[in-house]
């Protein structure tokens, strides 16, 4: 299913087939949390600018519209028109970071709904049974998103469980594949390695779900509040043990600089809300660094955001405009500048990709990685 193309370094140019089409990688996965990228983007505006992945969200999507409801309509597919990859998030971050009061136990975790309040119960089996009814083309396995920092103790026996829960998950799915009734007969699992910033459970996490011989892995409980250089030891630590044949996906990153350090360290997958959030605000990605869209030195500029960039913002908008829609909180505005920061992350991509099969990826991490973390 992965094939790696060309390295450079521990860079990877690699190719993911899956049943909704192949992906190629490094790749930047857009967010629709709620099977929607917010901001007015459509399906049809996530081709345009390059998506190859959508990434949409169990707990969220469980809540409403219900993923019986989804089912019933054919698949997340089918229900948000789009014929590329989907992958679904377990729910097990949003379950440790939207709901009040929770309990863990060895079977999962009951926990209040954030919308209404009613009690609900996730666990591995739930999680793989909700997404198998969307239906996503990868689903990720359900596991403890560990505060951090935590005692040692506690993070060592919450990895301990979330293997044994990854091991239920992969049972499940199986079970799930092989029903006459389930739409994605060829869904994948995605396992995902914890530990928190200690390097010896990182380690033997990683090598235990390894053995299970998974589509893919992920790393996750990163970004979570540790600073860039712990991340990226993480990472060093790590990786040599992830299996190099399969898909090694960072979860919730990040910063088109994080993405760089990252696939420096051999990391084929990414995902983060800051592309489209940020834009939102008006905050805005360029080859040159990011900008603030409402600031009044671009009241009279009538460039468009990003010279170099061919989304359809600066296609046919000034910044002028853009800022002016800002100011008058116009949906527009939101729109225009989602259109362009996720095309500038999927070209971000494209130009990663063609640098590893270039052999000169280090010089384009060296040219990079400060010019697009700066302020302009």
């Amino acid at each position: 299913m992965f094939k790696i193309l060309h390295t450079d370094g521990l860079a990877r140019r690699g190719e993911f087939h899956t049943v909704h089409g192949v992906v190629q990688t490094p790749v930047f996965q857009n967010v629709g949390t709620i099977a929607a990228i917010k901001g007015a983007v459509s399906t049809m505006d996530l081709k345009e600018v390059g998506c190859q992945v959508q990434l949409s969200n169990t707990y969220h999507l469980h809540l409403r519209p219900g993923d019986k409801v989804v089912k019933q309509l054919g698949g997340l597919h089918k229900f948000m028109n789009w014929d590329r990859p989907i992958l679904t998030d377990s729910g097990g971050f949003q379950v440790f970071s939207l709901a009040g009061l929770r309990k863990i136990t060895e079977e999962g975790v009951s926990f209040n709904s954030h919308i209404d309040g009613r009690k609900i119960f996730m666990g591995p089996e739930e999680s793989m049974q909700i997404q198998s009814n969307l239906a996503s083309t990868i689903a990720m396995a359900f596991d403890e998103c560990i505060e951090n920092p935590a005692p040692y103790k506690y993070v060592k026996d919450s990895c301990d469980r979330t293997y044994r829960w990854l091991v239920r998950c992969k049972n499940e799915m199986n079970r799930l594949n092989s029903l006459d009734d389930t739409i994605n007969k060829e869904q994948m699992l995605f396992g995902i390695n914890q530990g928190g910033i200690f390097d010896d459970i990182r380690v033997e996490h990683m090598q235990r779900i390894a053995e299970l011989d998974l589509p893919g892995y992920a790393i996750g409980g990163l970004a979570v509040g540790e600073s860039h250089e712990e991340m990226y030891h993480i990472l060093d630590v790590v990786l040599p043990h992830a299996p190099v044949d399969k898909p090694r996906y960072l979860m919730g990153v990040g910063t088109p600089s994080n993405i760089i350090e990252a696939v420096a360290r051999g990391v084929d997958f990414f995902d983060c809300v800051i592309a489209s959030r940020n834009a939102r605000h008006g905050f805005i990605f360029t080859r040159n660094g990011t900008m603030n869209m409402k600031n009044q030195k671009y009241e009279l500029d009538t460039r468009p955001i990003d010279e170099e960039c061919g989304c359809p913002a600066c296609r046919h908008y000034t910044r002028a405009y853009i800022r002016h829609l800002f100011k008058a909180n116009e949906m527009l505005a939101m729109r225009l500048a989602v259109l362009h920061n996720l095309y500038f992350y999927n070209e971000l991509m494209e130009r990663i990709r063609k640098a590893i099969e270039e052999d000169r990826f280090e010089e384009f991490r060296r040219e990079n990685v400060e010019k697009l973390s700066q302020r302009i």
